[in-house]
């Protein structure tokens, strides 16, 4: 019986892949690359993306000028509200008075009198501010003062002491620097909590210091509420204040000889806000 030998050509026999199967497997990791390549583009896009709307809100807060732009820009112009507060008996040397109301979407209102003077220039300003929802992304008060004193000026302003008015003391502000009209004017601010309303404005009035500071003084002793507008704390407030209300004449000159704190010059108060 005779065996079977191998066949020589089959002993040594090596394996091949067909070319169609070895392009087909190059296809598959090529496109498995590019496919990790996108994924990895859309992963780091979304990170930069997520990272770059994370320093929007801080880009807004370093930029302040845009952000008092688009707060002033919310306020209207309320031709068909009703008059709450008149200044009365204030005659500012003949000037002219305008009295205009702003709201606010968010429900805060102003109400804004400007005096000016034959040239229309502005001399003085009081503006009672009941905030709404809106008070969280307004600017500093101190800030907005300093803008309305000198709108083509510096920002910033000092401490020039106090005076008393039936709602109480009151802060007096001017400018840092500037032109000297602008320097010579007094700004001031009253805030109350309950009901919260913020009183300020600016005045020019006056040939020197303790004259300026007394025609802030009687302007706040002027101002009185027309209409509350449903608000019974509003009421309250000035007809507390009423009671402390005292003459043009006489409430400004005692407080500004009473002690250091209300001097003239209250050169220990001084310094940039």
């Amino acid at each position: 019986m005779h065996s079977i030998s191998a066949d020589p050509a089959n002993s040594h026999y090596t394996p091949r892949i067909h070319p169609a199967l070895t392009s087909f497997a190059d296809e598959v990791c090529g496109t498995l690359a590019r496919l990790f390549a996108y994924v990895m583009t859309l992963a780091l896009l979304g990170i930069g993306g997520v990272a770059l709307w994370e320093q929007l809100p801080d880009a807004a807060a370093m930029d302040p000028s845009a952000k008092d732009a688009s707060f002033k820009d919310a306020w209207t112009l309320a031709d068909r509200s009703s008059r709450a507060f008149a200044v009365s008996q204030f005659d500012p040397h003949g000037k002219t008075e305008t009295y205009e109301i702003f709201r606010h979407p968010q429900g805060g209102r102003r109400d804004v009198f400007q005096w000016s003077g034959t040239d229309k220039k502005p001399v003085a300003e009081l503006e009672i501010y009941r905030p709404g929802a809106e008070l969280n992304h307004a600017g500093p008060a101190i800030a907005e003062i300093a803008a309305r004193m000198d709108p083509a000026g510096v920002r910033e302003l000092e401490a020039a002491g106090l005076i008393d008015s039936k709602f109480g003391t009151v802060t007096l502000l001017r400018l840092t620097s500037g032109t000297e009209p602008a320097r010579s004017c007094l700004g001031f601010t009253k805030r109350a909590s309950d009901p919260n309303i913020r009183i300020s404005g600016w005045s020019c009035q006056g040939g020197n210091l303790p004259a300026r500071r007394a025609a802030i003084s009687c302007m706040l002793n002027r101002l009185t509420l027309l209409g509350t507008g449903n608000d019974p704390k509003l009421a309250e407030l000035f007809a507390r204040a009423e009671l402390r209300r005292g003459d043009c004449a006489t409430s400004a000159m005692p407080a500004l000889s009473a002690d250091w704190l209300t001097g003239s010059d209250n050169p220990q108060l001084r310094g940039a806000f």
